[in-house]
């Protein structure tokens, strides 16, 4: 069995009902708590554990991994690969020759398909799909899709243009909807897997990151209905929801995040500008730039997540394939009165003199 930090808050949690059922067998009389205590928890966690170590055979089963040119995507291509799905790995530059796809070509085999697939377009993920159902041979099922695409967004919500929204929900959760409902009834009919990867932002709102982040709020409650309308048919679906990992996905760069704030600055409202300051503007670009390149390089732990998602008999709703403090403050965020976190995780706001100037008059 995989050990992840997905198991210890479920550990707890059997430990702390294993405890209160060791309390009520004491005050009725039938055993001394902390002899019932420590044999109800080794029951209750170690049927947990058997129930977690229970697998599905990758024999005979393929899988559509989006957004397989660079990163998180690139890499599930060829671990899943490995452990013995076929794989249909969609690149966005696949048709443009870009290094990437052209990498997973050269490494295609029997099992491995590189296909071109722009999410925002219609006609090539309906393609897209097309050609899964020509080159699936008879004895096998397109088990999994793995919504891997997605494009990051920077900026405080009075600086981001309408437009950069809606750029980033045409990937980050339209492209979603279009793969999803394109191949369900694949995966249906497999009984299959919807593997949706979010981020630990689906849960928690961060500041200058609306843009991506209001996508992760938005898929996490799509997969929260379609796994609700899914069980019928005995579909899985699950989410992923990684820590940082900036550096290893390289989805936002320092170039692009210079690139993003010298375009809001140019389309910045005059009075906005003058409210914020050029000088409070530049610190918080710098701030995403360093942010950009910062958190984990090994993907190790996303991949598990994906994986286990993909072939554990019962599967979780959501893998969080996080560090030990994101796992606290993902658990806190869900748990704990809002109030409470703001004191405890929200940084105190910079103060308004920080920023170049005061507000004393009202915009006109």
């Amino acid at each position: 069995m995989e050990w992840t930090l997905d198991l210890v808050p479920d550990l707890l949690f059997w430990g702390a009902a294993s405890l209160a059922l060791a309390q009520v067998a004491q005050l009725v009389g039938l055993a001394l708590w902390y002899l019932a205590f420590p044999a109800l928890w080794l029951l209750t966690g170690g049927a947990w554990l058997l129930r977690a170590s229970a697998k599905v055979s990758t024999k005979g089963k393929a899988v559509l991994v989006t957004g397989c040119d660079t990163g998180i995507g690139h890499a599930l291509a060829l671990s899943l690969h490995e452990k013995g799905f076929r794989v249909f790995a969609g690149c966005l530059q696949l048709a443009s020759g870009g290094e990437g796809a052209e990498a997973l070509r050269r490494r295609a085999s029997g099992r491995l398909h590189v296909l071109q697939l722009d999410v925002t377009r219609e006609k090539q993920v309906q393609e897209a799909v097309q050609k899964i159902i020509e080159i699936l041979p008879q004895d096998e099922v397109l088990w999994g899709v793995v919504n891997n695409a997605g494009v990051s967004g920077c900026g405080q919500v009075e600086w981001v243009p309408l437009e950069k929204y809606r750029e980033v929900a045409a990937v980050n959760l339209f492209g979603v909807l279009a793969v999803t409902k394109a191949a369900l009834p694949l995966v249906r009919r497999a009984q299959g897997r919807v593997v949706n990867i979010s981020s630990v932002t689906g849960c928690i709102g961060r500041s200058s990151m609306s843009p991506y982040t209001l996508t992760k709020y938005a898929v996490e409650g799509l997969s929260d209905c379609l796994r609700e309308e899914m069980r019928a048919w005995g579909v899985g679906v699950s989410l992923v929801q990684p820590g940082n990992y900036s550096a290893g996905t390289e989805i936002t760069t320092p170039g692009r995040v210079a690139r993003q704030g010298a375009r809001m600055w140019e389309t910045m409202d005059e009075v906005v500008k003058a409210d914020y300051g050029e000088d409070f503007f530049n610190l918080v670009i710098e701030f995403s730039k360093k942010a950009s390149s910062s958190g984990s390089k090994d993907l190790t732990p996303i991949l598990q997540a994906v994986t286990l998602a993909l072939t554990q008999q019962f599967p979780r709703a959501r893998y969080r394939a996080v560090d030990c403090y994101y796992l606290v403050k993902v658990l806190c965020s869900v748990h704990l009165p809002e109030w409470l976190f703001d004191l405890v995780y929200l940084a105190r706001p910079p103060s308004l003199r920080c920023r170049g100037r005061l507000l004393q008059d009202k915009p006109e």
